[in-house]
C-alpha cells in the first residue's frame, strides 16, 4: 500500500476507532470520590486479561474513559487490544484496579501496536499545553475532552510514530487538536477543525 492511501486508511481507523471505543464502553458515571490517574495505571491489569483472552494480544489504542484533570489523568481509561492470530479486538476499560468493560469490537480491522516506552498521560499534556493548549483554553474557555494514544494516524512525516492526540473542546468554535511523540514528548503538529 502506498504511503498516502495508508495514511488515509489509518485516518479513517482512527476516526472510526475512536466513534467505535467511546460507544462501547458504560456510561460515565460520577467521579467525585474516585482518585484520578495517569494512563499507564491500567495498563498492567489490561494488559494481563488481554493476554488472557489471545497470547498475541497487543495494544493498539488508549483513550480516556471519564474526564480529563489538567495534569491528565481520569478516573477511567480503556485499552483497545488487536490480537492478528484471531483477527479480532477486545476493549478493556479500567477504573481503580478493576476492569469495568470487556468487550470484543465488532469491526475488522489491522491495527499496528503502540511502540513500548511511551510516555503517560501527564507527560503528553504537559507538552500540549506548554506549546498551544493553555493559549488556547485561555483565549476560547475551550477544554481538554480527549486524549488517545496511537499509532500511525496523525503523523504525516512518520505515519509509524505512536502519538497521543489531544482534543481540546469548545462550544460552537472548531476544537484544537495537538500530536505529541509519544517516545519524545515533543509536539508534532497541530489543527483546529
Amino acid at each position: 500500500m502506498n504511503g498516502s492511501r495508508r495514511f488515509d486508511t489509518l485516518r479513517a481507523f482512527a476516526a472510526a476507532l475512536a466513534l467505535a471505543t467511546l460507544g462501547l464502553c458504560a456510561p460515565r458515571l460520577g467521579t467525585a470520590a474516585r482518585a484520578s490517574v495517569g494512563a499507564r495505571a491500567g495498563l498492567e491489569i489490561a494488559t494481563a486479561a488481554a493476554k488472557s483472552w489471545s497470547p498475541d494480544a497487543v495494544l493498539v489504542y488508549l483513550e480516556n474513559d471519564e474526564d480529563l484533570d489538567a495534569q491528565g489523568a481520569a478516573t477511567r481509561w480503556g485499552y483497545l487490544f488487536y490480537s492478528s492470530s484471531t483477527q479480532k479486538a477486545r476493549a478493556y476499560s479500567v477504573r481503580d484496579g478493576r476492569i469495568l468493560v470487556a468487550e470484543n469490537l465488532g469491526m475488522k480491522f489491522e491495527a499496528p501496536p503502540v511502540a513500548a516506552g511511551w510516555i503517560d498521560s501527564g507527560t503528553a499534556i504537559e507538552a500540549a499545553e506548554r506549546e498551544v493548549g493553555r493559549a488556547f483554553k485561555q483565549q476560547s474557555g475551550g477544554r481538554l475532552t480527549t486524549m488517545l494514544l496511537m499509532r500511525g494516524a496523525f503523523d504525516d512525516t512518520n505515519p509509524d510514530r505512536t502519538t497521543w492526540t489531544l482534543i481540546y473542546t469548545v462550544p460552537n468554535a472548531p476544537s484544537l487538536f495537538v500530536v505529541v511523540d509519544a517516545a519524545e514528548g515533543k509536539v508534532r503538529r497541530t489543527w483546529k477543525g
